[in-house]
């Protein structure tokens, strides 16, 4: 990988699919917020790879603030860009804790078909949870054989005030929130003692015992990557960000998949 100015590179590939997630701290609930920031705008370099690549179909994935109001202009745009290119599009947020993830963490997609296809992508049924085949799994079913994480494996810094700011922790018998790319701000291990809420955006632990974050071998765990030592080539504080960014491997291959389905099909 070689990180760099996208609009810089001027000849693409040729590709049956193409598959791409532009930066979304402009979507972001926790990111920054100004709809005049030129990061907001990286869709339209999307739409020119697009166009010059021709692909038969494509997959665009972010956070799903994008569909929020105040950036619902960004995504009709995005729509009305895809559709004009000559794509049948369809988008939708979908779960991965419904794509047998152990996480809430809800992404929004976009998919096309090429218009001259006549076919319309149709979005995977939810895996798991109520209605599906199998429940929701849970930290239990994930993580309990990490529980000893190795020291140098998650930050060990105090856990301060804007981090006690919410409730950062969930049961063995839950999923985890959405992982995050920072370590400071993952999630609380479940072995570490509830909280409880004392005042506006301040909570406690109802008892003593030790608290830590998730290790960074367990949010890939959580992410759903199936060899989780494999972030061990840079620092941790890489690691974490690599997995956090990530779109969890099981829930692109169901969109994936339903869309080579769909085509093989056609």
């Amino acid at each position: 990988m070689h990180p760099g100015d996208i609009s810089r590179i001027a000849q693409f590939p040729k590709a049956d699919i193409l598959a791409g997630c532009y930066p979304c701290q402009g979507y972001s609930q926790g990111g920054r917020r100004n709809n005049s920031d030129g990061i907001n705008f990286l869709y339209r370099e999307y739409d020119r790879v697009l166009r010059q690549v021709r692909p038969l179909a494509f997959i665009v994935e972010n956070v799903d603030g994008m569909r929020f109001a105040h950036n619902d202009h960004l995504l009709r745009s995005q729509l009305v860009r895809f559709r004009l290119a000559g794509y049948a599009v369809s988008w939708k947020v979908l779960d991965a804790k419904d794509y047998g993830l152990a996480q809430d963490r809800k992404r929004l997609f976009i998919v096309g078909i090429r218009s001259s296809e006549d076919i319309l992508y149709e979005f995977p049924r939810p895996t798991h949870g109520p209605g599906a085949d199998r429940p929701h799994k849970t930290l239990r079913d994930v993580i309990w054989s990490m529980r000893k994480a190795p020291e140098g494996s998650y930050d060990p810094e105090p856990l301060h005030w804007y981090y006690l700011s919410r409730n950062r922790r969930r049961t063995w018998g839950q999923q985890s929130q959405c992982v995050v790319a920072h370590w400071r701000h993952v999630g609380l291990h479940p072995d570490s003692p509830p909280l409880r809420k004392v005042g506006r955006d301040k909570w406690v632990f109802t008892r003593p015992g030790k608290a830590r974050r998730f290790s960074y071998l367990e949010c890939a765990a959580i992410q759903g990557f199936p060899k989780v030592e494999a972030f061990d080539t840079c620092s941790v504080k890489l690691r974490f960000r690599a997995i956090g960014n990530a779109v969890p491997p099981p829930l692109f291959e169901a969109v994936t998949r339903a869309l080579v389905t769909r085509l093989e099909n056609r």
